[in-house]
C-alpha cells in the first residue's frame, strides 16, 4: 500500500507534553502547563452551563450548518451569515483552504518561523512553501511581496505571530494588502486577536469589504477557553466561503462546541477580564525577564518568547523536572522558549523554576 510520494517523511505535529505524562515520568504531584497557550482561567461559567444543558442531546447529530452559532457570530462581527465557516478549530479551516485551492506545484508564502500547520497542509497537497525570514521576530511584508510569482496561490500571515508573539500593525497590513494581486488569497490568522491591546493593531474582519481576497481565521480555543471542544472559524467573502464549504466534512463541529461557543460569545465581560489578567501577567513576566537579563520578543498574545541564553531544549528538560511545561525546539531560535502567560501564581512558579534552572547551568543575570 503506497502513500502519496510527497507525504513520505512529513513531520508529525508534536503537541505540548500533557500534564499527566509529566507527573508520571518525573514523580511529581503538581505540574503547571504553560506550553499550549491555553486560557489559565478556563471558560466562561455561561459556557459551562450551556455544555451541561446540552448533555441530554448527545445522541443527536449537531447542526451541520451551525445556524444558531453562525447567526450569533455574524451579529457580533457585523457580517452576514454567508461570510462565516466553522471548523474543528481554526486548524481545520487551514486544512480546508489547502484542500480547496492548492494544486501540486502551486506556491504559498509564509514566514520562516510561524504556525507550522500552514506548511504541513501545503505539503500534503503538494504545494511549494516559500518561507520568508522574520525580521526581529516580525513578518517581513516587503520580503513576502517580493516572492510573489505567477504560481502564488496563498499568503499566510499569523497576527499575532505564533511563536514569536509579534504583530503586524494596521497601516503596514493595509499597505501590504494594497500591493498583493487580487488573484492571491491572503489568510490572516488572528487566533490571538482578542488579547491584543496595542492601538496600532487592525481588526482583520473590518478589512473584508475592501479586500475580496482576504480570509480571516479566529478560534474559541484561546481567550474563550474552549480548546478541548475544538471550534474555530473563518470569515471571508461568500464566494470564498462557498468553495471552502464544498470540501468540508459534514458535522465537523459538535453540539457541545456550538452551544458553548454561543454562550461564550454572549459573555464579553468574561473575555474582557481575561484580557486584563493576561496583560497584567505579561507585565509581570516582562519585568522578571528584565531582572534576569533575558531578552524577549514584544508579546501581544497570551504567550511570550524569551531567550534563555543556552539550549532551549536543555532548559525545557530542567523545567519539566521542576514541574513546569513550556515550549522549545523552535528551529530558528534554538535558545528561545515560548511560555504561556499563566495566572499570577503560575507565573511566579515558572520564574522561580527558570531562575533556579539557569543558575544550575551557570547562566547569570
Amino acid at each position: 500500500m503506497k502513500p502519496k510520494p510527497h507525504i513520505v517523511g512529513l513531520p508529525v505535529y508534536k503537541p505540548g507534553k500533557p500534564i499527566e505524562e509529566v507527573k508520571k515520568e518525573y514523580g511529581l504531584e503538581e505540574v503547571i502547563k504553560l506550553a499550549s497557550n491555553e486560557n489559565p482561567y478556563g471558560s466562561s461559567p455561561s459556557a459551562k452551563a450551556a455544555i451541561q444543558a446540552e448533555l441530554d442531546n448527545l445522541s443527536l447529530y449537531p447542526d451541520g450548518s451551525a445556524a444558531e452559532l453562525t447567526a450569533s457570530l455574524a451579529s457580533r462581527l457585523g457580517v452576514s451569515s454567508d461570510n462565516i465557516i466553522f471548523g474543528c478549530g481554526s486548524d481545520e479551516i487551514i486544512a480546508l483552504i489547502a484542500r480547496a485551492f492548492f494544486l501540486p506545484g502551486d506556491e504559498t508564502i509564509m514566514a520562516d518561523q510561524t504556525f507550522s500547520v500552514y506548511k504541513s497542509n501545503a505539503d500534503i497537497e503538494g504545494a511549494v512553501s516559500i518561507e520568508v525570514p522574520l525580521v526581529q521576530g516580525t513578518h517581513d511584508l516587503d520580503g513576502m511581496l517580493a516572492r510573489i510569482t505567477d504560481k502564488t496561490k496563498v499568503i499566510w500571515i499569523c497576527n499575532p505571530n505564533n511563536p514569536t508573539g509579534t504583530i503586524v500593525s494596521g497601516p503596514a497590513l493595509t499597505a501590504f494588502l494594497d500591493a498583493v494581486p487580487d488573484r492571491v488569497m491572503v489568510v490572516l490568522d488572528e487566533a490571538y486577536c482578542e488579547y491584543v491591546t496595542d492601538p496600532s493593531y487592525s481588526d482583520g474582519v473590518k478589512l473584508l469589504d475592501r479586500y475580496p481576497n482576504l480570509v480571516v481565521l479566529r478560534t474559541f480555543s484561546k481567550i474563550y477557553g474552549l480548546a478541548a471542544l475544538r471550534i474555530g472559524y473563518g470569515v471571508a467573502r461568500p464566494e470564498i466561503i462557498k468553495l471552502i464549504n464544498q470540501v468540508r466534512e459534514p458535522f465537523n463541529t459538535s453540539r457541545l462546541a456550538q452551544a458553548a461557543a454561543v454562550a461564550a460569545l454572549g459573555d464579553q465581560d468574561y473575555v474582557e477580564e481575561c484580557r486584563r489578567l493576561n496583560s497584567a501577567g505579561l507585565v509581570q513576566l516582562q519585568g522578571e525577564f528584565k531582572r534576569l537579563g533575558l531578552e524577549y520578543f514584544p508579546a501581544h498574545g497570551n504567550f511570550i518568547m524569551v531567550d534563555v541564553r543556552m539550549s532551549a531544549l536543555d532548559i525545557f528538560e530542567l523545567l519539566l523536572r521542576k514541574g513546569v511545561i513550556v515550549r522549545a525546539g523552535h528551529r530558528l531560535y534554538p535558545t528561545y522558549i515560548r511560555v504561556t502567560i499563566g495566572s499570577q501564581e503560575q507565573n511566579q512558579v515558572f520564574i522561580e523554576a527558570l531562575e533556579a534552572a539557569l543558575k544550575e547551568q551557570g547562566v547569570r543575570a
